[in-house]
């Protein structure tokens, strides 16, 4: 017998025997406090260190292409302190994303002597995770690439290597958001720069590369006549034209894009925040709808309180999460589908019995 796809009873039991716990392995002692959360994901890693690449490549372009040779020391040191604070706090983001847990549910905790302990009672009713034997709590979600199930999941992100939950969310807002900074940031910063140097100077140093090496008394003292212009353009970059240009327009490429990407992310984040609800959970508001929490406190729960400094700092922690206790574990009926049938007859059980003891299907 195949149940129809809107069916949500199919890995929802209310007895241990239908669950499977004898296949679940019981789960592993808890490492020691700080232990780090890494995800050996090869794409991911790879992603990783691109973005590192980039925001480094950023930074070197900033500082030794427009900055470092600019004649007004004031511009120089401002926008040099203001963007490598950026490209700091964006980095730091996005370690922190990377490497804490996002709220990982403890795995192969689907035993029988757990959920004999939880002690069902009627209409209550608990979901397994066939993928890692895990108890899913509310609004939990297995990501296929941490191998996991993870607590207000709200996608898997490559870049940060990790998937963004209830414990990283903040980080993971924080890096778009610094990112996206520096990327405007960057794109000030050429715009001054081409305005300032291509026109004058680096027509004049052309001109100087043009020039033979050897040549007439008349073109060596056409070489004398514009070397004052060719010191001043030197001043403006320290790399010759073509190269300079290169360095920029790429530089231009990667910072419109990022903006972009990071711009459009940065908003999903914080909406998501605002209305208290995931990505995954946007997905599936037709079919199963719950009760949502008020906006400024879903705010202050994924940043840390009320409104502080702290809320932009990647070193303060979001607000702790409460431990699981058993009635998170367990879920009534009622809350979770708009089925008007929420009790099932013993044939249906049974039915569901014999299906649940070959498959047991994840929400």
């Amino acid at each position: 017998m195949m149940l129809i796809p809107t069916h949500h009873f199919r890995d929802i039991e209310r007895k241990p025997e239908y669950l499977q716990p004898e296949k679940c392995v019981p789960p592993p002692h808890p490492g020691p406090v700080g232990t780090m959360w890494f995800i050996r994901d090869g794409c991911g890693i790879a992603c990783a260190i691109v973005t590192w690449f980039l925001v480094l490549y950023a930074e070197f372009v900033v500082l030794f292409v427009m900055l470092i040779p600019s004649r007004d020391y004031v511009y120089s040191v401002i926008n040099g302190i203001v963007f490598n604070l950026l490209a700091f706090l964006a980095l730091a983001s996005h370690c922190r994303a990377m490497l804490t847990d996002p709220g990982a549910v403890p795995k192969g905790n689907a035993t029988k002597e757990f959920i004999e302990s939880l002690q069902l009672k009627p209409g209550q009713v608990v979901y397994k995770c066939p993928k890692c034997c895990s108890i899913k709590p509310d609004r939990a979600h297995h990501c296929s690439v941490c191998k996991r199930c993870i607590r207000k999941m709200d996608h898997h992100c490559p870049w940060v290597n990790n998937c963004v939950g209830e414990n990283n969310q903040k980080y993971f807002v924080l890096f778009t958001m610094y990112i996206a900074l520096i990327s405007l940031h960057a794109l000030i910063m050429v715009g001054f720069h081409f305005l300032h140097c291509f026109e004058e100077d680096w027509t004049n140093q052309q001109q100087a590369y043009r020039l033979p090496r050897e040549g007439t008394a008349e073109a060596r003292t056409s070489l004398h006549e514009i070397k004052q212009p060719l010191k001043s353009s030197t001043e403006c970059s320290s790399f010759s034209p073509p190269t300079t240009v290169i360095l920029l327009i790429l530089l231009c490429f990667e910072g419109l894009l990022f903006l972009i990407f990071t711009s459009v992310m940065f908003g999903t984040q914080v909406h998501s925040i605002c209305t208290d609800e995931t990505g995954i959970e946007r997905l599936k508001r037709k079919h199963q709808p719950r009760e949502r929490r008020a906006s400024w406190k879903s705010v202050k729960e994924t940043f840390g309180g009320d409104f502080s400094p702290n809320w932009f700092n990647p070193f303060s922690q979001p607000c702790d999460p409460e431990p699981l206790s058993d009635r998170d574990w367990v879920r009534q009926v009622a809350s979770l589908s708009d089925m008007d049938n929420t009790e099932t007859t013993e044939e249906q059980s049974e039915e569901r019995k014999d299906e649940d003891s070959v498959e047991v299907i994840d929400e």
